[in-house]
């Protein structure tokens, strides 16, 4: 590693600029840039096939796919909506920028996940949906929570924005619950430069489309309120050559993680979370948890640091105690999801990172 390399927390894969040109040339020549143009439609053909769910429709980014899906639910306003809030920022506003009332759930601390038993007790007769991430990639327990939902008649959307090609017992991700959000953000192991995808098997879904486009529908037909939501070309154009690459990106992150593991996997007061053996994972983060360990995550994060390596606090804080939501959901009953929050680091992980760069990075945990 060359002295003085700054190491971010990811690195965005970037194909060769050849191949992109020749996939972006047609685009160019047709002055079509926007509104699902060629590339788009092309892509989300691909990712339809590489997902294994029905539709696939690919939108500016994460977020308005998440808040456009809680929308065409057509809830009552002030609805309550059960969510995690070990998650980013992303998945609460979506729920409140939409009219809805956020309820938050404890957490598991195998994966970090919603834990099912925190949703049962939170259900009231307001309750309406549930909103679940995948967190770090690692699924749900799905097959719980869609027992809960049928049982209670509530729907479930899926935050999947780091789970983009994650597999459970062989099915594809999206499958599961009425609606799942993949980001296609550039910090993920796959990416359209920013976007991101609603995929979804039940066509109550279709008006999303509409949604995304001002709720546009026919001529001079304004069906929904909507929004300026739509994925452009070039990004589609990104997404089209990046597919063909996910294979050796995510081969690459892989081998990342697990030289990680390798070095911190047994190490006392050092958690690092694994995929179980139901779960095809992309390896698009790399969490470590400090419960016990001779130095606080802080003081870890503020040595790598020093170093030129910047890992992130990735979740902190807890939703409900961020500073737009503490006054109406401080109190939430959350401490599992505290002390991972507290207690959470994540280290650099992109294909392209070096042996020894791991090396370095653990080299410098250990002598903590």
């Amino acid at each position: 590693m060359k002295d003085g390399k700054r190491i971010n927390v990811t690195r965005p894969f970037l194909p060769d600029f050849g191949e992109y040109m020749q996939e972006l040339r047609p685009v160019w020549e047709s002055h079509y840039l926007a509104n699902r143009g060629s590339a788009v439609l092309r892509l989300e053909a691909m990712l339809r096939e590489y997902l294994g769910v029905k539709n696939a429709v690919c939108f500016a980014n994460g977020h308005a796919a998440l808040e456009i899906a809680i929308q065409t639910l057509n809830l009552p306003r002030g609805s309550e909506i059960i969510t995690t809030p070990y998650t980013f920022c992303s998945t609460t506003h979506a729920i409140v920028r939409s009219g809805m009332t956020p309820v938050f759930a404890d957490i598991e601390t195998a994966h970090f996940n919603i834990d099912p038993d925190a949703i049962t007790a939170l259900i009231t007769p307001s309750t309406r949906a549930i909103v679940a991430t995948h967190v770090y990639g690692f699924p749900c327990d799905v097959g719980r929570i869609e027992e809960i939902a049928s049982r209670h008649g509530l729907y479930v959307i899926y935050d999947a924005a780091h789970a983009f090609g994650v597999k459970y017992r062989g099915v594809g991700i999206g499958n599961f619950g009425d609606a799942s959000m993949f980001s296609t953000h550039a910090t993920k192991a796959f990416h359209t430069i920013e976007g991101g995808i609603l995929a979804y098997n039940d066509a109550r879904f279709d008006p999303a489309m509409s949604r995304g486009h001002f709720g546009l529908g026919g001529d001079d037909e304004v069906s929904y309120v909507g929004t300026d939501a739509w994925m452009n070309e070039f990004e589609a154009v990104m997404g089209i050559v990046n597919l063909r690459h996910i294979g050796g990106i995510i081969a690459g992150r892989r081998a990342v993680a697990h030289r990680y593991w390798e070095r911190l996997g047994g190490v006392e007061g050092i958690y690092c979370p694994r995929p179980d053996g139901n779960t095809e994972w992309n390896y698009v983060y790399l969490p470590v948890f400090f419960w016990g360990f001779r130095a606080d995550r802080d003081k870890v994060k503020a040595r790598l640091q020093e170093n030129g390596i910047y890992a992130r606090r990735y979740f902190y804080p807890l939703m409900n105690e961020a500073a737009c939501y503490a006054d109406d959901y401080g109190g939430a009953d959350v401490p599992k999801a505290r002390r991972a929050a507290d207690n959470v680091l994540t280290l650099p992980l992109y294909s392209e990172l070096e042996p020894d760069e791991v090396d370095k990075i653990c080299d410098i945990i250990l002598s903590m």
